[in-house]
C-alpha cells in the first residue's frame, strides 16, 4: 500500500506503483484525495487540501485498502506500507492503527510525526509508538528544511525507549521530496540508495 504526497495520485505515483510491480510486488495507491490532483507548481493549494484531511477517515480508507489486498487472490501474506511526505506520517500512523495487519513500514521524509509544533496543525504521533508492531524504515534528506534534525532525534529516542525495530537513514544534501523525479528537489543518488534500501527492507520482512 503506497501513500501519496500532498499533490494527489499523479503520474509519479502511477509510475512508482508500476516500478513496485516490476520488482515483484502487488502495489495499490489509495486515492485519499478522491480524484483531486495538484501540480507540483501549486504548493499552496496542495497544502490547503492536505489541511482538510481527517486522520480517522484516512485510516478508514487505509483499512478498506488492506481489506482489498487481503481478498485479492494474487496477494499472499501480510502487506507493507510505503509513504511519502504527508503520507510518510500516515504510514507511521498506520503502523499503530493497523498493527495486526502490517509486516513492514517505510516512510520517506514523513513530516508531522514529531515536531515541537506542527506548522500545519497536525497532531504529532509519538504517543502511538507503543502500539506499533511492524519494523520501520525512516528515510530523510539532511537538507530538508521542513523536518529538522531534532525531530529525527525525538523519533529515534521514542522508538528506542519503546523497544521497537527501526532504522533511520539520512541522505546528505538531499532535500524534501528528493524521491520524486518531477520535483526540483529530485536527487538521483539519494533515490538510488533509498530505493535499494526499501527493496532490501521489503525482501527481509515480506518473505514467506
Amino acid at each position: 500500500m503506497v501513500f501519496i504526497e500532498a499533490y494527489g495520485v499523479n503520474a509519479h505515483f502511477r509510475r512508482l506503483a508500476e516500478r513496485l510491480a516490476e520488482a515483484g510486488f502487488a502495489a495499490i495507491v489509495p486515492n485519499i484525495y478522491h480524484g483531486h490532483v495538484h501540480p507540483y507548481s501549486d504548493q499552496q493549494h496542495a497544502i490547503e487540501h492536505l489541511k482538510t484531511l481527517d486522520d480517522t477517515q484516512v485510516m478508514r480508507e487505509a483499512e478498506a485498502t488492506l481489506d482489498y489486498l487481503e481478498n485479492d487472490p494474487h496477494v499472499s501474506g501480510l502487506p507493507a506500507v510505503l509513504g511519502f511526505c504527508m503520507d510518510g506520517r500516515y504510514a507511521f500512523m498506520a503502523n499503530a492503527e493497523h498493527n495486526q495487519r502490517l509486516r513492514a513500514v517505510v516512510a520517506f521524509y514523513g513530516g508531522g510525526i514529531a515536531p515541537q509544533q506542527d506548522r500545519l496543525g497536525r497532531k504529532p504521533l509519538l504517543d502511538r509508538v507503543p502500539e506499533m508492531k511492524a519494523p520501520l524504515l525512516l528515510q530523510y534528506g539532511s537538507a530538508d528544511p521542513s523536518i529538522a534534525p531534532d525531530e529525527h532525534a525525538r523519533i529515534v529516542e521514542t522508538l528506542g525507549r519503546a523497544n521497537k525495530r527501526y532504522s533511520l537513514d539520512l541522505y546528505p544534501g538531499a532535500g524534501h521530496g528528493f524521491f520524486c523525479d518531477d520535483r526540483p528537489s529530485y536527487d538521483p543518488d539519494a533515490v538510488s540508495q533509498g530505493w535499494h534500501r526499501t527493496l532490501d527492507f521489503f525482501a527481509q520482512y515480506l518473505g514467506d
